[in-house]
């Protein structure tokens, strides 16, 4: 099969032929429908060491596809069912992983792979799609999940009023989740106006500009300084500018993933009784059928996040050049796309 493999930091991504994956007893093999480029990924390969990766990796969590193969312990799924995979394996025994969770699982893995032809993945791992949602579109799930993960530990109730930092992918569907969970005001923020139309689709009432005015622009759209502020970026220095836009004894929730630690004063968090939440993954059983269900045609659809489908033989480009800021939103791996 083909795949685009991760040699080493500062070097781009490569296509070459691996052998193709055989189930071991737990597992499924799937014909990678799609798998979006994660941001995370881009982290990855900017600094491997905090998540055990090396050369000859192939990166990919954000899944779906087709059953081709199944282990001989494997009843629940045969070839041809539709699949969409949550990505953290955990070891299937523990209480957590019984109970749904298996983000906390003390052996949880983040898998990777899904930038390849084929995948292999512990069944567990999978959910069917619903009839309604192509296959392809169910790689939207994994980032769907993570963002309502975040909006139900903010506590966020019908009324508030939501301001989110960053508009990539995870940003935009917190205006989702957060617009159908019913808040007054969802005010998306970003250094650019690039994903302005998009964050409105998607059912932000409105859109500032992030810089030295962030907190001013933001109370200005909110009607007042908005209740909960999502920090969706990971940038030094941003959980210090919501915590300075953000209500008095409003909520800040981190879930961006900065990487080489950031400065912050805690000084006005105290002085305001701020609550600082953080958000990582989700529940597997709760949430994870829940962004598939909301995969299906209706307002404010999740897919409107996609700007491009590709094949896997442009990767190492598309992946570069999403290092910078451009136009483009979330990128969906297609290998057999026509």
């Amino acid at each position: 099969m083909k795949a685009a493999i991760f040699d080493a930091v500062g070097r781009p991504l490569r296509i070459a032929d691996q052998p193709d994956p055989t189930p071991e007893a737990d597992e499924v093999v799937l014909k990678t429908a799609a798998c979006g480029i994660c941001g995370s990924d881009l982290h990855i390969t900017e600094d491997p060491a905090p998540f055990g990766i090396g050369g000859g990796y192939v990166l990919g969590h954000e899944i779906a596809g087709e059953v081709v193969a199944t282990g001989s312990a494997v009843s629940d799924f045969e070839p041809g069912d539709r699949v969409a995979v949550v990505p953290m394996r955990g070891c299937g025994t523990c209480p957590s992983c019984r109970a749904g969770d298996p983000a906390r699982c003390p052996d949880m893995v983040l898998i990777g792979g899904g930038y390849a032809d084929y995948v292999g993945v512990a069944a567990r791992q999978c959910h069917r799609l619903p009839d309604d949602v192509a296959t392809a579109d169910g790689a939207l799930a994994e980032p769907l999940a993570v963002a309502l993960h975040c909006v139900l530990r903010s506590g966020m109730t019908a009324g508030d009023r939501v301001a989110i930092v960053g508009a990539g992918p995870i940003g935009l569907l917190v205006a989702f989740w957060a617009r159908r969970l019913g808040a007054a005001r969802v005010v998306m923020a970003d250094i650019h106006t690039h994903q302005r139309d998009r964050a409105l689709a998607l059912g932000a009432t409105d859109f500032a500009l992030s810089g030295d005015r962030l907190a001013e622009n933001l109370a200005d759209l909110c009607d007042g300084p908005p209740d909960f502020v999502f920090e969706c970026v990971g940038k030094p220095g941003l959980l210090q500018a919501a915590s300075e836009a953000v209500r008095l004894q409003g909520k800040v929730i981190g879930v961006g993933l900065c990487i080489g630690g950031d400065t912050w004063d805690p000084f006005i968090a105290l002085s305001k009784e701020i609550d600082l939440v953080f958000s990582v993954f989700f529940h597997q059983r709760n949430e994870f059928g829940v962004a598939l269900d909301a995969l299906a045609p209706g307002p404010f659809a999740p897919q409107q996040i996609i700007t491009d489908r590709i094949t896997l033989s442009p990767v190492p480009q598309v992946f570069e050049g999403l290092r910078r800021r451009t136009a483009q939103c979330k990128v969906l791996i297609q290998p057999d796309i026509t």
